[in-house]
């Protein structure tokens, strides 16, 4: 059979915008114009079809690059998308046209190509001859009828093992009408309670279905075919007991209600389809659902939800219709139908790229979006606050500073601001869920940290690669707009807690209790945040006694509350306060909690364990003062604990003795407590704190005849008058080419190989004095180390006077007495009293 015309490539440019697939989201990967063509290869024999798209706004640079080959499984979705999936990398792809006769002109050439391919022939490239036929169909199943269901369930198992099987399968089902001809038979089938027919009808639709053909499922999903598909997909095999309810769910005549009515009948066909694709993929396909049936619903809904919204965006009649009704006398059931109608449309902008949400958003707060939120956010229906709460949280997941300008706006014009709104909500609640959100979108909201900006940098490849780069100073009008919130607005926020000065019993409500725990939560955000106005603030309401307060009562959670905020201002380090924990004796109710409830293993206890380990690990001086001399006895009671004992262990050890008490911070692991405890502490920085008087000087700036011997013949001759001692080196060490002299004269070996000393070297002779001191006894440890270092620098070994001496040998390189090593010997001297120097000069 002859084979098919070879297509004609499209060399029209076709605007269109490119899709790929990332984390079960359409990225945006940029908007150019699509060509169909060949490529040739270098021998100019075979030839490859591609789908090229070059950028618009960067001409020159290529966003999209695919080979057309059989594998790929290109399909049409709707009238303007084609979607695939790349062979090589396995990613998702979308083309988005901006026209129907692009896409066809497009997806012809693509089919055409993808018809010439034989899959059962690696050989060639022929085409095969029953594909080529336009129509034909390489299966045949047998007619569809209840004797016929058992065949036809198990010829659709054997094609769909393989990949021929499943495309011929896919074009028979889609020529051949055949979910039509199925539909029918349900019925049959359960007029006849045939339960085996209908878990064969189940597993027939379900094969068709995860075929991944957006033909079939978008039409299983029509008027006239819905209902019967889901019908089949009752009666599973797998819960033979169970029957699900799916088509009295669809049928349902409140699942559909229009605010506003929609004159374009192609966007409500949209919005029925979208609700039916929702509705497969989340409920009726939940189990089963593979990979690409899943990528494939997610694509026909997110194209289907585009279209829905840029059709609202575009109709300006719409959108002053929908926002009027709050501005109208209108009854509360439309008002509320209209704000849950807004929340499902910024629902599916969450969706959406960047540009498109930022469109929406903003032709909302153009029509009114904010005075939509203030209703909402009043009414007592807890479904509407609800979705006004969802609106606000969704327009902070896009852009907080959107809500803040609006803030400053309102500030400026003298009007009260979103966030007092937001405050008497917040009191008032009873959902806790919307405690939860309202709670969260202050925090954002009032977060004073700018966040991190990305520069994006375009590859070749059409990739997008992100440097984070520093961010801009703090918002000047987000620093007035805090400065009127700790003026005003934070006094109504935490009039709760600082309602607890004149109450007694701290038995609270549901509602009141649920407050107490986000408004400290809040709380510990502000002392992060607003470091300097939430420390003023803090302390001049006394809001650190007021949550101490929370230590009484019954309720375990805020006990909780109240230790956790406790422990934050310590975890803060701040000496402020610090300070004002230990002048509001704050510290104590927490020790007492502890001592009651210690005999437990719990929450409280571990935590206020945790806030007395801190101070013990970071050795906070003035918590661990103020807790050993005002609860001396209640920290005694815990003693048994080891962590208590080493507070009051630290507070005696350096009570009025030293100012170094990490000497002492050192845990004792080894259980050698007592021997760190009579070991002197380790003498640092002695010349910092130790004088030397006039005799001290006078003798180690004498010369030493002794210490001549042990110099060369060469390093004897001194100075000139003109030539200051002190203008010498420390310590004179050897330049590298004396080194490398020595080292070939053999002068320096390893210290196991040592060469004695070269003949004519002279040992110094040992000195009266050293002998006197060998003899006599030792009087203390500290004059000993002092005779030890003294006999140290006067001995010598059997190098000393090499030709070349290792610079640590050198002695007196710099006059005024310094030693080998450049240390000054008043060190050594100045541990010493006055007498014992001059004991040890007469001597010499």
């Amino acid at each position: 059979m002859a084979a098919p015309p070879v297509p004609h490539p499209s060399t029209d440019r076709r605007r269109v915008k490119v899709y790929e697939l990332r984390n079960n989201d359409w990225f945006d990967r940029g908007t150019g114009f699509c060509t169909a063509t060949f490529n040739s290869s270098e021998d100019g024999h075979q030839r490859d079809a591609r789908v090229l798209v070059e950028s618009e706004d960067q001409p020159g640079r290529t966003l999209l690059e695919t080979r057309i080959c059989k594998e790929d499984g290109f399909h049409k979705q709707q009238e303007t998308l084609i979607v695939w999936t790349e062979p090589s990398s396995g990613v998702d792809m979308a083309l988005s046209f901006q026209e129907a006769e692009g896409c066809a002109i497009i997806w012809k050439f693509i089919n055409n190509i993808q018809q010439q391919y034989n899959p059962t022939n690696n050989q060639d490239d022929s085409p095969s001859d029953d594909l080529a036929i336009e129509g034909a169909s390489p299966i045949s199943l047998p007619e569809v009828s209840l004797n016929n269901l058992a065949d036809i369930e198990a010829q659709m198992r054997a094609l769909i093992g393989t990949l021929g099987g499943r495309e011929a399968l896919t074009k028979y089902v889609v020529s051949e009408n055949y979910i039509d001809k199925l539909i029918p038979i349900v019925t049959v089938a359960e007029d006849l309670e045939s339960l085996l027919d209908l878990h064969r009808l189940c597993n027939i639709v379900k094969t068709i279905i995860l075929l991944n053909d957006t033909a079939i499922i978008e039409h299983a999903v029509s008027d006239a075919c819905v209902i019967g598909v889901v019908g089949a997909l009752e009666y599973d095999p797998d819960f033979p007991s169970h029957k699900a309810n799916h088509r009295q769910w669809l049928q349902g005549e409140g699942r559909y209600r229009e605010v506003v009515r929609i004159e374009d009948s192609n966007i409500t066909k949209k919005i029925h389809q979208t609700y039916r694709l929702q509705y497969l993929k989340d409920v009726v396909l939940a189990r089963i659902l593979d990979d690409n049936t899943f990528s494939v619903l997610n694509s026909l809904i997110f194209f289907n939800q585009v279209d829905i919204v840029q059709h609202l965006l575009g109709n300006s009649s719409f959108l002053g219709e929908l926002f009027n009704i709050f501005k109208s006398g209108q009854d509360l059931t439309r008002k509320k139908e209209a704000v849950l109608f807004i929340q499902q449309c910024c629902s599916i902008a969450k969706n959406l790229q960047p540009p498109a949400r930022q469109t929406l958003y903003n032709n909302f707060i153009a029509h009114g979006l904010f005075q939509v939120i203030h209703f909402g956010l009043k009414s007592s229906d807890v479904a509407v606050r609800v979705g006004a709460t969802d609106i606000i949280v969704s327009m902070l997941d896009h852009d907080p500073q959107m809500l803040r300008q609006t803030i400053y706006r309102q500030i400026h014009e003298k009007q009260s601001p979103l966030t007092d709104t937001l405050i008497d909500i917040l009191l008032v609640e009873t959902d806790l869920g919307v405690k939860s959100q309202i709670s969260d979108v202050l925090k954002v909201l009032l977060d004073q940290t700018p966040p991190m900006q990305a520069e994006t940098f375009t590859k070749a490849n059409g990739e997008y690669a992100t440097r984070t780069r520093i961010a801009p100073a703090p918002d000047p009008q987000q620093d007035h707009f805090l400065a009127l919130f700790y003026e005003k607005s934070a006094i109504k926020l935490f009039q709760p807690l600082l309602a607890l000065q004149d109450r007694t019993s701290m038995e609270f409500t549901n509602v009141e209790a649920s407050a107490f725990s986000y408004l400290v939560e809040i709380l510990c955000f502000f002392v992060r945040q607003h470091q300097h106005r939430s420390k003023f603030f803090v302390m001049s309401n006394d809001l650190v006694l007021r949550i101490a307060q929370l230590l009484q009562s019954p309720e375990k959670f805020l006990k909780l509350v109240a230790v956790r905020f406790l422990r934050h201002l310590v975890g803060s380090q701040d000496e402020f306060y610090i300070k004002h924990l230990s002048e509001k004796r704050v510290i104590e109710p927490v020790l007492d909690l502890l001592i009651k409830t210690m005999p437990r293993d719990n929450l409280i206890s571990s935590a206020c364990l945790e806030l007395f380990e801190h101070v013990k690990k970071e050795n906070i001086k003035e918590l661990v003062k103020h807790m050993v001399e005002n609860y001396r006895e209640k920290l005694q009671s815990l003693s048994y604990m080891e962590l208590f004992r080493t507070l009051i262990l630290r507070y005696d050890q350096t009570s009025g003795f030293t100012a170094n008490m990490d000497f002492f911070l050192e845990a004792d692991e080894d259980g050698s407590r007592d021997r760190r405890r009579n070991r002197p502490p380790p003498q640092r920085h002695q010349m910092e704190h130790l004088t030397m008087d006039d005799a001290q000087e006078e003798y180690w700036n004498n010369s030493d005849d002794e210490d001549d011997l042990q110099v060369r013949p060469s390093d004897r001759t001194l100075p000139g008058n003109s030539e200051s001692p002190s203008a010498k080196l420390l310590v004179d060490y050897a330049s590298d080419e004396e080194l490398d002299d020595n080292i070939e004269a053999g002068a320096i070996s390893g210290d196991e190989d040592r060469p004695e000393s070269p003949i004519g070297a002279v040992p110094p002779p040992e000195r009266v004095s050293e002998k006197r001191r060998r003899e006599e006894d030792e009087e203390d440890d500290l004059s000993k180390m002092i005779q030890q270092k003294r006999r140290n620098s006067t001995s010598s070994g059997p190098n000393t006077s090499s030709a070349t001496p290792s610079p640590l040998r050198k002695r007196k390189a710099a006059a005024g007495g310094r030693d080998s090593g450049g240390a000054p010997k008043k060190i050594a001297i100045s541990l010493t009293s006055a007498a014992k120097t001059e004991e040890l000069a007469s001597d010499d």
